[in-house]
């Protein structure tokens, strides 16, 4: 059709009050969950102060090692300076009355023997304390169930009163203890220094015991090493004549060696001279030759000298001899070709040109070659200067060499006599040797005869030193023991009397344990925590009732198709939506303050949860009209028991557990929980595509619904 469907839809709504209205209201049905119960439940927990509870206290009071207890009492000041609630302390039959009146929700009574069952800790029967606590659930069961919880802490705060208490007790005891423990250590010192006085004695008797064995050990081992000893040195003197007959054989071996390396050496000394004469004389005569090599290089220069003049000289001939043929070149052109005289002239003057040209070239190399003699007899002269003063050097090392080798001519005469006379205490040193060893051998039978005595006499010694080691270890035994109980009970003693104890003290053994409340993702109050799951219930609402109060079915005009008539229902729908979730945020985030991770996303999403319930609801409801806003309930009492909006989903029954996978509820919830308190943008986004997965299903199967509706109503009029 040629009017835009959608165009007409909001046109009729706006022309007809009585549709416009109802819509109007329908957009404030979020508000009126997300916004006004929220309110009223923002901070319920804050308020606790006000909440009425009375308190009757029958203690009487009782005694504990001299010290009056008043548990009570103390129980009722710490309740009225905690303002957990509004405590009232009223005797026992007024209280009763006016929680039956309903003026209390709940009563605290602390009976009479409340002190005393406290003192009874360390008795044959010990009597636990005992606390009343009367909640009247009829007036309300949450209050009740808070009251519960309050009762743990009281009692937490009574028992650790009662174990301060007791910790004193106990300390004092510790003490007394302290001060027995500490006669007891001075009689163990006692003990210990008995025990001291009988291990010297011991131990004095055990060391000569040991020196005697050890002792008796030392000499039975000196015999016998002395006997081995004597056994070795009879075969070592044996072995050293023997040695000394070889080495005097290679003695005289060595002696003729020397006497035909000394005549080497004479020789050598007689060539050395015979080469530092030959080498002085050498020296002698260069100077001669140096001079003279002196004299032919200036004799090379002179004539270098020379045969340049005269290269010169031929070079002015042969450019004379050019002159003379350039003019008589005049002349020979007057003459007639191939005249003789004409020929034999110009051969005269080429022959001529080419004798002079020679004589110029024959004049230059003569003349390098000068020059080239000149340098090198020059280079000659250097080297025969650095020669001269080589054999120079080698003239005045040759007559050191001389020297050096006369030395050893006479230090071999030196060694030769020294040999003769070493050949001759030689010979004593091998008779010595052999009288030595036959003394060796007497020596070592009588050592053998000592080894066999001392034996014996350290057997008898080890068996004194062990019984005397014996009771050295038990007198030792019996002073560390003595030593250590007395140091045992020293530290305790001392232990026990450093204990200082305070009124911190006492505190600390009643609660030693303090739990640290650290939260991830704090959530400030119970409206922020519930405000997911209200707010999904709004919008939920808020959907359903639109489908009350505004047609789903019937077009404002006749559509061109199915697509259409779709579009112009869905579009007007999720503008309302819309604006229902943008209501719904801005009263959530103006008038209650809540605070989220992501204002723009909080807004985002809170939009896609409104068009996906917009399509949920349009999908049943325009298949199935009534049955469908029926369905469409039952969906919602579903969403409302397994979203996990309030409970935990595994503390509801098992058998709806699985259901929460199915129903957009859960997942509207966990996306508003990800925005608002946790920051998790990623699973915000997760749950936002699956959420799109249920506007896609709802939406295709709403435009099917349409496409077979407009071929059955539409399609002849549109032919």
């Amino acid at each position: 059709m040629k009017n835009n469907l959608i165009k007409k839809e909001l046109i009729g709504i706006l022309r007809n009050k009585k549709l416009l209205i109802p819509i109007i209201a329908v957009m404030l049905i979020p508000v009126l969950y997300s916004g006004t119960f929220l309110w009223a439940f923002w901070d319920p927990y804050g308020h606790l102060n006000d909440l009425p509870v009375a308190v009757v206290n029958n203690d009487k009071g009782a005694v504990f090692e001299g010290k009056d207890i008043r548990l009570g009492d103390e129980l009722v000041a710490k309740l009225t300076d905690s303002h957990d609630f509004n405590y009232k302390i009223l005797d026992k039959a007024q209280a009763y009355q006016d929680l039956k009146n309903q003026k209390y929700y709940m009563l605290i009574e602390i009976p009479e023997d409340f002190s005393t069952n406290s003192t009874t800790l360390l008795d044959e029967n010990p009597q636990k304390l005992k606390l009343i606590f009367v909640p009247n659930e009829g007036l309300n069961f949450l209050s009740a169930q808070i009251g519960s919880k309050a009762m743990e802490k009281i009692k937490a705060s009574v028992s650790e009163k009662v174990i301060e208490t007791y910790s004193e007790t106990m300390f004092d005891k510790i003490n007394e203890l302290a001060d027995g423990m500490e006669h007891a250590s001075d009689g163990a010192a006692k003990i210990r220094d008995g025990a001291a006085e009988l291990k010297k004695g011991s131990a004095t008797l055990h060391d000569k015991f040991s020196l005697l064995a050890e002792k008796s050990i030392e000499f039975s081992q000196g015999v016998g090493k002395a006997n081995a000893g004597s056994k070795q040195l009879a075969e070592g003197s044996q072995t050293l004549a023997g040695g000394l007959e070889q080495l005097q054989e290679g003695h005289q071996q060595l002696e003729t060696a020397a006497k035909h390396l000394q005549g080497g050496h004479e020789q050598l000394a007689t060539g050395i001279s015979q080469t530092r004469e030959g080498l002085q004389a050498v020296n002698e005569k260069f100077p001669a030759i140096v001079s003279g090599t002196e004299q032919i290089e200036t004799g090379a220069k002179t004539l270098s000298a020379s045969l340049q003049q005269w290269q010169s000289q031929a070079e002015q001939v042969s450019d004379g001899v050019d002159i003379l043929q350039q003019k008589l070149q005049g002349v020979i052109s007057q003459l007639p070709e191939n005249s003789p005289q004409r020929l034999e002239l110009e051969g005269a003057l080429n022959q001529l040109k080419t004798g002079t040209t020679q004589l110029a070239g024959a004049a230059g190399k003569i003349s390098a070659g000068g020059s080239e003699l000149a340098a090198n007899i020059g280079n000659l002269n250097s080297g025969q200067k650095q020669l001269q003063q080589g054999i120079n050097e080698l003239a005045k090392g040759s007559v050191k060499l001389e020297a050096g080798a006369n030395e050893i001519t006479k230090g071999e005469i030196e060694f030769q006599a020294g040999m003769e006379t070493f050949g001759q205490k030689f010979a004593e040193a091998r008779a010595g040797a052999v009288e030595l060893a036959n003394g060796a051998n007497v020596l070592a039978g009588g050592l053998g005869q000592l080894e066999n005595g001392s034996s014996a006499l350290k057997e008898g010694t080890d068996l004194l030193k062990e019984g005397a080691g014996k009771l050295t270890e038990g007198n030792i035994t019996l002073l560390d023991g003595a030593s250590e109980l007395a140091s045992k009970l020293k530290d305790g003693a001392d232990k026990a009397s450093s204990v200082h104890t305070t009124d911190k003290t006492y505190e600390m053994m009643g609660g030693p344990v303090k739990v640290k409340d650290e939260k991830l993702n704090k959530v400030p109050n119970y409206g922020t925590g519930i405000a997911p799951y209200f707010l999904s219930l709004g919008l939920f609402v808020g959907a359903l009732l639109l489908s009350i109060v505004f047609p789903l079915r019937e077009p404002a005009d006749v559509p061109r198709n199915g697509v259409s008539w779709f579009a112009s229902k869905f579009f007007t729908l999720a503008g309302v939506g819309v604006f229902q979730a943008l209501i719904a945020v801005f009263i959530l985030l103006v008038g209650l303050k809540i605070e989220v991770q992501s204002v723009p996303l909080f807004i985002l999403f809170a939009i896609i949860t409104s068009l996906t319930f917009i399509a949920l609801v349009q999908f049943f409801v325009t298949l199935f009209a009534d049955p469908g806003r029926f369905i469409a309930i039952i969906i919602m009492i579903l969403q409302l028991t397994t979203s996990a909006g309030t409970f935990p989903l595994e503390l509801i029954p098992k058998a709806l557990q699985p259901i929460n996978a199915f129903l957009p509820m859960t997942y509207t919830v966990s996306g508003f929980k990800a925005i608002i308190s946790s920051g998790d943008f990623k699973f915000m986004w997760h749950n936002a595509g699956i959420l799109g997965i249920f506007v896609l299903v709802f939406t295709t199967g709403t435009i099917v619904y349409f496409t077979s509706m407009f071929k059955k109503r539409f399609s002849a009029v549109t032919e």
